[in-house]
């Protein structure tokens, strides 16, 4: 049974003192709290890691999530419901715009959990940046499935 992993990226418009900051991380424990009983398995910290440096240069703080999910159809639904949808549309109060070669994730299938690794987040993300939307790394409108086949996710 394979797993699907997913990278996020971003930065937060103000200190982590600031009150939206605050609320950012509030609302963050509300949503995931409910990835928890959406599908999400594993969530994996990011302290301690060795960030590249195009990810810890700029102005705010790096914002950076790495998860893995039973199944692409759960991290779906979860991103576009609930909680998180709410966050979606609220995020430019907490997190800077992207610039327009700067994609906010990327998606990749894993065959064991032990194997995803924030490196490996880097990799696939680069991957994505130079090359699009392929079976190794893609986004939700480019997807894939276990077997490389191009998928419509609905």
């Amino acid at each position: 049974m394979a797993f699907v992993s997913i990278y996020t990226v971003g930065r937060l418009n103000h200190p982590h003192s600031h009150s939206a900051s605050r609320e950012f991380f509030q609302v963050g424990n509300e949503v995931y709290r409910q990835a928890t009983k959406s599908g999400l398995i594993e969530a994996f910290s990011p302290e301690g890691v060795s960030f590249p440096e195009d990810t810890v240069k700029g102005k705010g703080s790096p914002i950076l999530t790495l998860t893995v999910w039973r199944s692409l159809q759960s991290l779906y639904r979860f991103t576009y419901s609930g909680k998180h949808m709410q966050a979606l549309h609220d995020r430019s109060r907490w997190i800077e715009s992207y610039p327009e070669k700067h994609p906010s994730y990327v998606v990749w299938w894993t065959e064991m959990v032990r194997d995803v690794s924030w490196e490996e987040a880097f990799r696939r993300y680069n991957h994505y940046i130079q090359h699009g939307s392929t079976p190794y790394a893609f986004d939700f409108k480019n997807a894939f499935d276990e077997k490389g086949e191009t998928l419509l996710i609905k």
